[in-house]
């Protein structure tokens, strides 16, 4: 399927908070909308990936209310009323059910993309490739699709897709039908995963149909369709506000892959050969940052004396950091914070800025 041919909407999920990349990232000023590397923002560079296949006015973010004005300071070009803000978090399903309702209202029925905004994903071209094969895949065979990667070492961070037959393949990229969905695993399971070949990263990104994910949503979360379709009704009134409040009080926190994804029966994967980042925490930047010939990771006037292995990120690059002797640190100095951490326990970031957030 070629760019002229589609009827596409792009969706990208942007109200993430980002809290183990404190002190850069705070509720404030969430990881999307920042620069860790290049000239562009992670929300930015998600927004670069589909320029040429969707004109702006048939690209939607999906955000927390708080954030709709940063979002257009950063993507001028997507219409203020395709911005969309949402009352309070609920989770990937509400904002799903969301995006699809407008759609509905607003385009018809076309195809759905659902990308995240905090992803880091090379070369552009491999991945509008592998896009438009998914594209095609869910228009002939009216199923949901989402994007499996490879995965490199045994992740506990991810979920896990399991594959089962091959139903297709579009040249070199390879379609499958999904057995289940599996959770963040640890890490005697996620070996055998990796030693498996079935399993695949879940990338977090879907394509579908807006009436096949309608219909998936009143089967599985009707009480997600009902209140967020009656809410959609009042698109651009003055009421508009006040009814998708209400709806989204009415429904529970749940995520689309648990709402839905695990329980439909047409659901398919493109295996994607892309490099795929979710860019999760400060480790992930050593894919990205200069090392030195002791496997310091950095950003920074940085100066090291019998330091070895370590990540140091300055937010602003003319500040100076000194180590000596130390190793396996996480050492960030940003937004007038300073984190120290152990590489294995940079997940604990998190708890710590959540009982900070409790005290304030």
């Amino acid at each position: 399927m070629t760019k002229d041919e589609l009827d596409l909407v792009v969706v990208i999920m942007a109200g993430g908070v980002g809290t183990r990349f404190w002190p850069l990232s705070t509720e404030e000023r969430p990881k999307q909308f920042l620069n860790f590397f290049g000239d562009r923002s992670l929300l930015q560079k998600s927004y670069d990936r589909i320029c040429g296949l969707v004109p702006p006015e048939r690209v939607m973010v999906l955000t927390n209310t708080a954030f709709v004005s940063k979002i257009w300071e950063q993507l001028p070009e997507i219409p203020r009323e395709n911005i969309i803000g949402e009352p309070m978090r609920r989770d990937t399903a509400a904002a799903i059910a969301l995006a699809a309702a407008l759609c509905r209202k607003r385009f018809g029925n076309p195809i759905m993309v659902i990308l995240t905004a905090d992803h880091v994903i090379e070369p552009v071209s491999l991945f509008q490739k592998t896009l438009l094969s998914a594209i095609g895949g869910a228009a002939e065979r009216g199923g949901l699709y989402t994007f499996g990667i490879e995965p490199t070492y045994p992740a506990t961070g991810y979920g896990y897709l399991e594959r089962g037959e091959k139903i297709n393949s579009d040249g070199d990229i390879e379609h499958f039908h999904l057995l289940r969905f599996k959770e963040k695993p640890d890490v005697q399971i996620a070996r055998e995963y990796l030693e498996s070949g079935r399993f695949y990263w879940n990338s977090g990104m879907f394509v579908w149909s807006t009436d096949v994910i309608l219909k998936e949503l009143d089967t599985h979360l009707p009480s997600h369709f009902e209140a967020i379709t009656r809410a959609a009704d009042y698109d651009k009134t003055p009421q508009w506000y006040d009814a998708l409040k209400g709806a989204f009080e009415s429904i529970p926190r749940v995520s689309i892959d648990f709402g839905v994804m695990e329980k439909a029966d047409n659901v398919c994967c493109v295996a994607s050969r892309f490099s795929w980042d979710d860019v999760g925490g400060w480790l992930s930047l050593e894919n990205y940052l200069p090392k030195d010939k002791r496997g310091n990771c950095s950003r920074g006037n940085v100066m090291t004396l019998d330091a070895k292995n370590n990540v140091i990120f300055c937010e602003d690059p003319q500040d100076t950091v000194m180590l000596v002797g130390v190793e396996d640190l996480v050492v960030v100095r940003a937004g007038g914070g300073i984190l120290v951490v152990h590489k294995d326990q940079t997940e604990d970031v998190k708890k710590l800025v959540e009982q900070m957030g409790k005290l304030s």
